[in-house]
């Protein structure tokens, strides 16, 4: 499945005004927010969390570059380009868990 077709499946993210990405001690370490360009990044993330009890593990990162599909091969090839993805890299490769804080977006 590429990375359309699974956004096709996610939740919708319309309720959020951003997502933010939090370390074990509650510091904000990225926010993605609910613009053009970073809404699919949204949808993942929030996705990923909701399944995982509002957790990114180690384990949902992965799963998470499974989603992305052919832009994980391109992250890959061209570090720096896609930083949501890079993130999700790094998170699947070791043992910390982070947390997502959803932002709503205003009535």
């Amino acid at each position: 499945m590429n990375f359309a077709e699974r956004l096709r499946q996610l939740p919708s993210v319309a309720h959020l005004a951003a997502l933010e990405l939090t370390d074990a001690n509650g510091w904000v370490v990225a926010t993605i927010e609910n613009r053009p360009g970073q809404a699919g990044s949204l949808a993942v993330y929030h996705a990923l969390a909701a399944q995982h009890g509002g957790v990114i593990s180690p384990e949902a990162a992965a799963l998470g570059l499974d989603w992305y599909a052919e832009h994980t091969s391109d992250a890959l090839a061209h570090p720096g380009k896609h930083p949501n993805i890079d993130r999700l890299l790094a998170w699947s490769r070791g043992q910390i868990s982070h947390f997502a804080r959803p932002i709503p977006a205003p009535d």
